[in-house]
């Protein structure tokens, strides 16, 4: 089971109106560098409920999901058992 964990996360507007993200910083201010986008999509997140753009990603050679939803960021983590 996951929760809708929201980040925050720097990023790269491009002139072209497209998002970036680039770093992704955990709640304890712990930073994550998103090595590789693999995808972008408008997706809903099955584990943790709700929806935005998807970013699939890259992190330390672990795929994990980004989602922009409205103007916040959110990732889907594991909740304690």
């Amino acid at each position: 089971m996951s929760k809708k964990v929201y980040v925050t996360v720097n990023a790269v507007f491009q002139p072209d109106g497209t998002i970036q993200p680039l770093c992704v910083i955990w709640e304890d201010g712990t930073r994550f560098r998103i090595d590789r986008i693999f995808d972008v999509r408008p997706a809903a997140s099955l584990r943790a409920g709700g929806a935005g753009i998807r970013y699939t990603c890259g992190i330390r050679g672990t795929v994990s999901y980004l989602f922009l939803e409205g103007n916040r960021w959110f990732v889907e983590a594991k909740k304690p058992v």
